[in-house]
């Protein structure tokens, strides 16, 4: 434990990144790529100057400030600023069209905005005329600015301006109450229109006071800031970082976050499930170029596994065959995480059982968590005291839990959101009698108050024969294959169940390339009779193991590779289901185009 007590505010959680000591609190890459640290000391200035600056534009209290940037330093100065007068910040992904960013800009009324670099000014100047904006600050520099201001000169003392002095900033910051709101986070929209989630500084607060405390982080720890700082999961991880005085450093680009891994080696790592399965794949594509690495890495995953429950109990096996299998295989798993890393945790979307055991048996034990933007985030978490796998740990000690009648977990407690911005008929939807969160997660909670999700209430497909299914499990088991990088099962209100197959084009194409298969393009490739052959075999092992009801009868290839750019993820890399289902509507209507006459399944 780093002995700190609970904060109440996140002004507060500033203020003690502000007084640790640390001279490198912050790390960020230079254009040399070389690592520069921020000091406690320089965080406080620069968000002291920012502050001012702020103030000097007549920003008041409840006032709301947009971010539009990469994961970089001023994301996080500006953040610390924004609330410590009282202001509100607005997170928004750079990944976002124009069209997107305005809608947010108008719903949120945000009267200034700082943007990372000219592409985001760029998106921001397009739809600037509908909004509210008064101010553009751009992190990057650039020549002859008009209607941008320079983030660089905010941080400078400005002739002039009457800057609070110390104590009166100090008392600025601190003046803030634990109900006052602090962000408005705008849900990813999996299923409908964003809505701005309101949470206060105590519902933060009280969610990072405890959300690490049995994991005994400290000063000699550290984790990369590579995940979107506008998710709350990112955000999260940061706030417990600076709680427990560690260090933090920012990764902008995930394509930059191996080097990084190498470089900066953190002692902490938070994914989303996707980058572990990524991870997972990566090795075994690796191991396919060679028959002796792929057996090899099948013996030691074999051996692995009789070890799993010693691995997630922390115990270093003492089997010379275990010692020998780290040495040839599990240790330069660990050294492509950079080597120091000692507590791994998974978020944002179910990591699944054959993920989490997979690890498990080269040596890594990922602990997985589980909670949502409404909460602030985390609902419950395994942690190095209390963990079971499956599970996504035991609920925090300030949240209770319970299930409905159909299944679904709801939740109460003081990490609960306030409810939607300017959304009261949405806001009541979700809440139910004495102050009851409907997650919209069907769950269980074992004998021993370990909580399971099993699926999204609203994502169960239920079969023209009644039978209910859950998709997410199934289809974490077809991207258990190299060869998928992701899957949508279809199905509602059908006879039988059916699955959409976006490739791993990068191995595909590497498997077309070693049997002799030529293709123009990718939709020639995903029409080729071997590779729908292939895949065939990939969903045929996944039925072999399912009910009859759950069993995909027919699955389609298709030839794009789902992204977050694209617009059919999520940035915690869950599936748009409603997007996919628009997008791919031709080809699911052509799945079911003998459906009137074809036997029913479902049962």
């Amino acid at each position: 434990m780093s002995g700190f007590s609970a904060i109440e505010t996140v002004n507060e959680l500033f203020l003690r990144v502000a007084g640790s000591g640390r001279t490198d609190a912050m790390l960020w890459q230079n254009a040399a790529g070389e690592w520069q640290g921020i000091s406690s000391e320089e965080v406080y200035r620069k968000v002291s100057a920012l502050a001012n600056s702020f103030l000097q534009w007549g920003i008041q209290r409840g006032d709301r400030i947009a971010l539009l940037s990469e994961n970089r330093w001023e994301w996080q100065i500006t953040d610390f600023a924004v609330l410590a007068i009282g202001a509100v910040d607005v997170p928004i992904y750079p990944t976002l069209t124009a069209e997107q960013i305005g809608e947010l800009l108008r719903d949120s009324g945000a009267r200034v905005i700082v943007v990372s670099t000219q592409v985001m000014y760029e998106k921001v100047a397009a739809v600037r005329a509908g909004t509210a904006l008064e101010h553009v600050v751009m992190m990057d520099f650039v020549q002859n600015p008009s209607d941008v201001e320079m983030f660089s000169a905010l941080l400078k003392e400005k002739p002039g301006f009457q800057e609070l002095q110390d104590g009166e900033f100090e008392a600025l910051v601190r003046s803030a109450r634990p109900e006052d709101l602090a962000t408005l986070i705008y849900t990813s929209g999996t299923t409908g229109e964003p809505k701005g989630v309101m949470l206060t500084h105590g519902s933060i607060a009280v969610n990072t006071s405890l959300s690490t405390r049995e994991f005994g982080f400290g000063p000699r720890d550290s984790s990369i800031s590579y995940l979107p700082l506008s998710h709350i999961t990112a955000r999260a991880l940061d706030y417990a970082m600076f709680f427990n005085s560690a260090q933090v450093a920012y990764c902008p680009q995930f394509e930059k976050l191996i080097q990084a891994l190498k470089e900066v080696k953190p002692t902490v790592l938070v994914g989303v499930p996707r980058v572990y399965e990524k991870v997972r794949q990566g090795v075994e594509g690796k191991s396919a170029t060679s028959p002796v690495k792929k057996r090899i890495l099948a013996w030691a995953v074999g051996l692995g596994a009789g070890f799993r429950e010693d691995i997630h109990a922390g115990r270093k096996p003492s089997s010379l065959r275990w010692k020998l299998a780290d040495k040839l295989v599990y240790s330069k798993i660990r050294e492509a995480f950079g080597g120091r890393i000692e507590r791994f945790i998974s978020g944002g979307a179910p990591l699944g059982m054959d993920t989490g055991n997979w690890f498990a048996s080269v040596g890594i034990s990922v602990l997985e968590g589980y909670g949502l933007t409404e909460t602030s985030p985390v609902i419950a978490l395994n942690t190095p005291v209390a963990h079971r796998m499956g599970s996504v740990g035991k609920p925090l000690p300030t949240v209770e839990c319970r299930l409905a009648a159909d299944g679904e977990l709801l939740v109460r407690g003081p990490s609960v959101f306030l409810g939607y911005w300017k959304k009261p008929v949405e806001t009541a939807a979700t809440m139910v009698a004495e102050g009851w969160f409907s997650t919209g997660d069907i769950a269980r909670i074992d004998d021993d108050g370990f909580l399971y999700i099993t699926d999204r209430k609203k994502e169960l497909l239920k079969t023209s024969g009644g039978k209910l299914i859950a998709p997410q499990p199934i289809e974490g088991k077809l991207k258990q294959s190299l060869l998928v990088a992701q899957a949508a099962m279809v199905g509602d209100r059908h006879k039988f169940a059916s699955v959409l197959i976006s490739p791993n084009f990068a191995a595909l194409e590497d498997w077309a390339r070693q049997e002799g298969i030529s293709a123009a393009t990718r939709s020639e490739l995903v029409a080729n009779a071997r590779v729908v052959a292939l895949f065939d075999d990939i969903v045929r092992q996944v039925n072999g193991g399912l009910a009859n009801f759950e069993t995909m009868k027919r699955f389609r290839v298709v030839a794009e590779e789902w992204t977050l750019e694209g617009g059919e993820l999520t940035p915690s890399m869950k599936l748009k289901r409603r997007v996919i289902s628009q997008r791919y509507a031709e080809v699911i209507a052509d799945l079911y185009a003998d459906e009137a006459t074809a036997r029913d399944e479902s049962v």
